[in-house]
């Protein structure tokens, strides 16, 4: 294969849409825990396939390559019947393994005998996923931050939905997670992606950013569930964020609060399990009141509770303690969720 195939992952990466396609050629379970933004799967070897060749090149590496090489290019055979079969000639792929060697050397190579336009990413995912970590703790740096802040239920996630619709440019560091945030945020029938896709995803956000306007963020705690935020990214925020206090009226955030974990009141012993999580924190007796509370159907009840009683204690001190600017935060009022009053307050802080 000739070097003029392969490209470097300063140039790819700093202008992906220039290809048709990105392959993704590892095995399913390596694209799956993570793989360049709008990469498609086309394995070359499966997850079976990876572990027997990996097991035989450990006896007879010249007994595991020429397995391999059957595998390979039976694998690849089929994607061009069947996923590539109508591909003009024009059509360019970037394609990319591990370590930009023998997986996907050979897509490429078949690619390339063909006459399509097909580059390998030199060094593959892991000159990508170097690149990224790079990225996360340089992008960060000088960005204009502005903070949603705000008790539990009083709007933020909705508003910054709100300034995103009306143009204003936002990190949406829950949505990347797949998470609220809170002992309860799990989204349901929504799995968290692993720690790389969600690096991968935050840094897709900020490579779009223009660094002249100002981002909206929502203010986080350095775990989302189980998700770490970048480093840099967070004490941006907590450090240079511009602090905005959301505030709503107690009966609209409980309002909202029963919006947002409606899916609770069919799985009541699911709910009841995840606040055994803030025994340590209330109390065994504080715990056992609230989930007889949400076995009972209280749900107006035990959210009201936690509510008053454990989410806007522990958030204001968290708050107070990590964001420096917090003293002089602006504060936005709202009277309720809903979207006329979110656009008109979204308008309103786009114009500063």
């Amino acid at each position: 294969m000739s070097l003029g195939h392969l490209i470097k992952p300063e140039e790819a990466l700093s202008n992906l849409p220039q290809f048709d396609a990105i392959i993704d050629v590892r095995s399913p379970a390596e694209y799956a825990e993570d793989h360049l933004p709008g990469a498609i799967s086309l394995p070359v070897l499966d997850n079976e396939e990876r572990r027997i060749v990996g097991t035989l090149y450990k006896e007879s590496p010249f007994e595991a390559r020429k397995l391999g090489a059957a595998l390979v290019a039976r694998n690849i055979a089929r994607h061009l019947d069947e996923t590539l079969r109508d591909k003009p000639k024009h059509w360019r792929a970037l394609v990319y393994c591990w370590r930009g060697g023998q997986r996907s050397g050979a897509m490429n190579w078949f690619l390339g005998q063909i006459g399509f336009r097909s580059r390998q990413l030199q060094g593959g995912y892991k000159a990508y996923r170097q690149q990224v970590r790079e990225d996360l703790e340089r992008l960060p740096l000088g960005l204009n931050l502005h903070v949603l802040c705000g008790r539990t239920g009083s709007g933020k996630t909705r508003l910054l939905q709100a300034l995103a619709a009306e143009g204003a440019q936002m990190l949406d560091l829950e949505g990347a997670a797949r998470h609220r945030g809170s002992v309860l945020g799990g989204l349901p029938g929504a799995a968290q992606p692993s720690q790389k896709a969600f690096d991968s995803e935050l840094w897709l956000q900020l490579r779009g950013l223009d660094r002249g306007k100002p981002v909206f963020v929502e203010s986080e705690s350095r775990k989302i569930g189980q998700l770490r935020v970048p480093e840099a990214l967070h004490r941006q925020m907590r450090e240079q964020g511009h602090c905005l206090w959301v505030e709503m009226p107690e009966a609209a955030r409980l309002e909202l609060l029963m919006q947002d974990y409606a899916h609770f009141h069919a799985a009541p012993e699911a709910f009841c399990t995840l606040l055994d999580g803030l025994v340590e924190l209330r109390g065994r007796e504080t715990v056992r009141r609230w989930q007889a509370q949400a076995r009972a159907g209280d749900w107006a009840e035990v959210f009201g509770a936690l509510m008053r009683e454990h989410y806007d204690p522990g958030y204001e001190r968290s708050l107070q303690g990590h964001y420096r600017l917090l003293p002089q935060a602006v504060t936005v009022r709202l009277e309720g969720s809903g979207e006329t009053q979110l656009r008109a307050a979204a308008r309103s802080l786009i114009l500063g």
